[in-house]
């Protein structure tokens, strides 16, 4: 089976960095792409940053020029740098892998997979 699994969330104040990592375990052998979710309570999940197998990456504009995502291929893991955290992106942050493909007794299954999410919190 595949998991994805979290680390790196916490407590933070204003203007610090955090760094997330997200490793998708099980025999795989591609996936598409891997992105960031966030989401607070009472309101709709929404992607923070995305890459795709070419290493093309997308952020949301709210993010952008503070957030840094990167994949290592080989290890099915990716990272998302936060700096310069600021209250509003307090939410759990939850790593998403898109058209994953791996083995299981011989044959090839494909889907999207979630993380568990992980809590990030920008307090002083």
């Amino acid at each position: 089976q595949v998991q994805l699994v979290e680390s790196g969330g916490g407590l933070v104040q204003p203007g610090g960095s955090l760094r997330l990592s997200c490793a998708a375990s099980g025999d795989i052998i591609s996936i598409v792409a891997m992105g960031w979710y966030r989401q607070v309570a009472g309101n709709q999940r929404e992607l923070v940053a995305i890459v795709s197998s070419g290493d093309d990456a997308q952020y949301a504009d709210s993010v952008k020029g503070r957030f840094t995502t990167a994949r290592d291929k080989a290890a099915n893991t990716v990272y998302l740098q936060m700096n310069n955290l600021k209250p509003e992106d307090t939410a759990v942050y939850s790593c998403h892998a898109s058209q994953l493909i791996y083995v299981r007794r011989g044959q090839r299954f494909k889907g999207d997979y979630w993380g568990q999410g992980t809590q990030v919190t920008v307090s002083s």
